[in-house]
């Protein structure tokens, strides 16, 4: 493994990368470190979770039930993340079960149009999302949500260091293919906030992100031959998705 390359600009380019979020205009050459920012991908679940949850505590506060504080709260991610990662599912859903080869699978996942597949996977999706953080906001677990948020996110470093650019264009290789470091240190760096955030259940959790993030380059290597962004998109929302399962089977 190469030595970790650490720069404190790391996180406003993933802020600007991963997010919505007002930042200082950055010279054109910091964008030449976008491989090896990455390692700051759970950081920015961290600035995205943290308003979400302070909102989803103000709702409780007022009394709300904790479906309406969880729908607050997910509807401030998707407000400050543009619905990046969901617009990934989305097309990742239509491209990899909507076409029968490699081709068609990415121009299909290109188009801009949402077909059945892409459909199902959002309102599957948000509906789990929503459940689970009511769930888990039932259940006194708050702040719970931003661990999942940065260990969601530190997937995608680790599936663009495993795995090729399926299409030789587009976000994810204007990005670049990182080395391990960076993927090692953001899995520490979420590891490592999340124990402070759930305790010990985060191991369990990090266990089922790393098997979520195993189901899906094993997926999108079988059927494109590597990633694209749409596929580190779904990669954080599936990992959200199964992390919580598995934090509310410990609760």
């Amino acid at each position: 493994m190469r030595k970790i390359d650490i720069c404190p600009r790391d996180i406003a380019l993933s802020l600007v990368l991963l997010t919505r979020l007002p930042v200082p205009n950055l010279p054109k050459a910091a964008f030449a470190r976008q491989a090896q920012a990455t390692w700051a991908f759970p950081l920015v679940g961290l600035a995205v979770a943290l308003p979400a949850c302070g909102l989803a505590w103000g709702l409780l506060a007022l009394g709300l039930p904790a479906q309406v504080a969880a729908g607050g709260c997910l509807g401030l991610q998707i407000l400050l993340t543009g619905a990046m990662h969901e617009d990934g599912l989305a097309d990742s859903a239509d491209g990899l079960w909507g076409g029968f080869d490699q081709d068609r699978r990415l121009e299909i996942m290109k188009d801009s149009r949402i077909g059945a597949y892409g459909v199902i996977a959002l309102i599957l999706g948000l509906g789990l999302r929503w459940s689970l953080s009511a769930a888990l906001l039932a259940a006194g677990q708050l702040w719970s949500l931003v661990a999942l948020a940065m260990l969601s996110r530190a997937v995608m470093p680790c599936l663009m260091a495993s795995l090729p650019n399926a299409r030789g264009s587009g976000l994810s290789e204007q990005v670049g293919r990182p080395n391990p470091a960076p993927a090692v240190l953001g899995a520490v760096l979420a590891l490592g906030a999340g124990f402070a955030f759930t305790g010990a259940p985060i191991w369990i959790m990090g266990f089922t992100a790393a098997l979520t993030a195993v189901a899906v380059a094993q997926i999108a290597k079988a059927k494109i031959g590597g990633q694209t962004g749409d596929i580190l998109g779904a990669s954080q929302q599936l990992a959200e998705i199964t992390c919580a399962i598995a934090l509310l089977a410990q609760l």
